[in-house]
């Protein structure tokens, strides 16, 4: 067992109600949410006040933190919103506000002093000094710049007031500019990413104009493809979890809050398997080392780096040939009720919310391995799903488990809202009742290898 270290926090993104449910279930300790203004990631789908409300509820009942972002850097014509904003979320009772600008800083503390306040690394945290000022506010965390070394974090942790947490990014995307702070988003398209906008021009491709050859493009490639000069590869420490702990740390947080919820059940059941093995024991930890970067890359990611924690970034961090992703696997949706095979069809959003409280027990005793009517006798079950990808009746797929397991399952049957049996599910979010060779457990989602 690993003595005298604190155990972090995992923080895991969230980019609607489903998301949340699905962090939650698949071991998050916090999640962090926006709503529908003031963050930085204005694209994403994001929390309506009532949807923020049954977040914070569904996460609370299960003792995980929720924190919400308002992370923009405001203009003058922001704060009154702001200010409105904070009157809002002083209701809801999140467990902490993330935030960059001091405007917004003292405009929280004015107006909700019980929600603590979290430093957003868009402050540019990158040494000791500014970590005590923030203290001195009255902020309870900052999260390092994502420019900081292990060791320039761990000389931070000795020279701040030990109450004092320290939040970093261990797992997803890396922006090519200082801290988050990009300009290249607002000068092509006019969407600043200041105000949670950005269009990701890093990712483009580019090429080289000599000023008195105009129109005459020079291609700046390492192969004929080209190269992609601004294209980070996304940041993974799920094989360094000791020298994250080693440099005190307090929360290990996920990027990803515009990501699907079988990215983040994938990335927060791998983190939370290797952060509790580790804390078991160092040799559980490395004895499933295997087990953790085949999970990771079952994800979307964009190759691998240790980003700054090691060193200074250098041409190994950088994609130059391509800006896709790679995945490996399809999300078909989450199990949302188990019911019935043609038993019940789908019904309205109070219905169904039921049926996500009660499902569990419908299933319980059923003997995993062949179909339960056909082994047991017993009634037979479907997995009720919203869609996200089309599959069909024969297929083989894959229960994932938030307690790690992965179990094959074969689609034997299918139907739709209204009880009629089809072949396959091709409209996305369709609900359809699915009987497979295994029963799943609500909470559990559907994959398939691609």
């Amino acid at each position: 067992m690993v003595k005298e270290k604190k155990k972090p926090e995992l923080l895991v993104p969230a980019a609607s109600l489903e998301v949340l449910r699905t962090a939650v279930i698949f071991g998050a300790d916090a999640v962090y949410i926006g709503g529908e203004a003031f963050g930085l990631r204005a694209k994403a789908k994001n929390f309506s006040a009532q949807e923020m409300a049954e977040g914070i509820a569904f996460a609370h009942e299960r003792g995980v933190k929720v924190y919400v972002t308002a992370n923009i850097l405001a203009h003058n014509y922001d704060l009154e919103g702001a200010k409105a904003y904070f009157c809002e979320l002083r209701e809801l009772k999140p467990d902490a506000l993330i935030i960059a600008d001091p405007g917004m800083f003292a405009l929280a503390r004015e107006i909700c002093p019980e929600i603590d306040v979290h430093i957003s690394t868009q402050a540019n945290n990158t040494n000791y000094m500014t970590y005590r000022f923030w203290h001195e506010q009255g902020a309870k965390r900052v999260v390092s710049a994502r420019e900081l070394s292990l060791r320039e974090i761990k000389e931070i942790r000795e020279n701040i007031p030990k109450e004092m947490e320290i939040e970093s990014f261990v797992h997803g995307a890396m922006c090519i500019s200082y801290s988050g702070r990009c300009l290249l988003s607002n000068y092509f398209t006019g969407r600043d990413a200041n105000h949670g906008a950005c269009t990701h021009p890093c990712r483009w491709k580019y090429a080289l104009v000599e000023e008195t050859r105009p129109g005459e493009y020079l291609p700046v490639f390492e192969n004929d493809r080209g190269t992609f000069i601004f294209n980070s590869k996304d940041l993974n420490m799920i094989e360094y979890i000791p020298e994250l702990v080693d440099a005190g740390i307090d929360s290990f947080k996920i990027e990803g809050r515009m990501k699907t919820a079988l990215y983040v059940a994938t990335v927060a059941r791998t983190y939370r398997r290797a952060i509790d093995d580790y804390f078991a024991s160092r040799e559980r930890y490395l004895a499933n080392m295997d087990w953790y970067r085949a999970e990771i890359a079952k994800c979307t990611y964009r190759k691998f780096t240790t980003g700054f924690y090691f060193g200074k970034a250098d041409e190994n961090t950088q994609i130059y040939d391509e800006s896709t992703y790679v995945s490996e696997y399809i999300y078909l949706g989450i199990v949302g009720a188990v019911v019935e095979e043609r038993g019940t069809a789908a019904g309205d959003t109070a219905a169904n919310s039921k049926l996500l409280a009660d499902s569990v027990a419908a299933a319980d005793g059923v003997e995993p391995g062949a179909d339960a009517a056909e082994k047991n006798g017993r009634r037979r079950l479907c997995a009720r799903i919203e869609q996200r990808n089309k599959f069909s009746v024969g297929d083989d797929i894959e229960i994932m488990k938030p307690r790690g397991e992965n179990i094959p399952a074969r689609v034997l049957a299918m139907y739709d809202a209204e009880g009629n049996p089809v072949e396959s599910c091709p409209h996305p979010k369709q609900t359809i009742d699915v009987r497979l060779s295994e029963t799943p457990e609500v909470g559990d989602i559907l994959r398939v290898e691609k």
